[in-house]
């Protein structure tokens, strides 16, 4: 694993709805998964280095499909819609369901960064998304969003109670994008997932 994994470039790529074709495969798919207004947005920019690649918005609910991004010329972050909205429509949010189950059922999937809010227990919505990956045995990380808006004394314990909570082995990374908190850490989990995923010529 490169102890200094850096993101050199970062694009958007395309977005994908039922119906449509998936892009191309490459080696690695990594999904960034979480509640509605946990944060996805930010933590994407924040990873990525660059501060307009996801749009961000105070409303919650904002993305509705699934949209990929390129990385290093080399592999896809992709952003899965915010779940549990609670203004969102009955229809909406049965379409969004099937949406990511859909995407999540495909085996393209290599890794999921599941984002929780560190303030808060896990929701209903959140231990569905956690019983989803661990049905379709797909690898996870928990990342804890938010991490500033809690005593720095506290967060440690915070996020690994909550991942608890979620069913998990008790450990997820603080992370604030505001402070950038464990930043680097996350970039080099990343990393180590990405050369988890390369095939063995490529690691030699």
């Amino acid at each position: 694993m490169d102890e200094n994994f850096r993101i050199k470039q970062a694009e958007f790529a395309t977005s994908y709805c039922i119906g449509q074709k998936l892009p191309a495969e490459l080696p690695m798919e990594l999904a960034i998964v979480g509640k509605s207004n946990v944060g996805k947005s930010s933590f994407i920019n924040a990873v990525t280095g660059n501060g307009k690649l996801a749009r961000t918005s105070q409303q919650p609910g904002k993305t509705r499909l699934v949209n990929y991004f390129l990385i290093n010329r080399s592999f896809y972050l992709v952003d899965l819609p915010g779940y549990g909205f609670a203004k969102a429509s009955k229809t909406e949010q049965k379409s969004w369901g099937e949406l990511m189950e859909n995407y999540l059922a495909s085996g393209r999937v290599r890794h999921v960064i599941m984002l929780i809010d560190i303030r808060h227990e896990p929701t209903m919505h959140d231990l569905a998304m956690f019983r989803y990956l661990l049905y379709y045995g797909i690898p996870y990380t928990l990342v804890a969003t938010k991490s500033d808006k809690l005593p720095r004394a506290k967060r440690v314990a915070q996020a690994n109670a909550n991942a608890k909570h979620l069913g998990a082995p008790p450990y997820a990374i603080p992370f604030s994008s505001q402070t950038g908190e464990n930043l680097q850490l996350v970039r080099d989990r990343i990393g180590q997932i990405w050369a988890d995923c390369l095939p063995r010529d490529d690691k030699e």
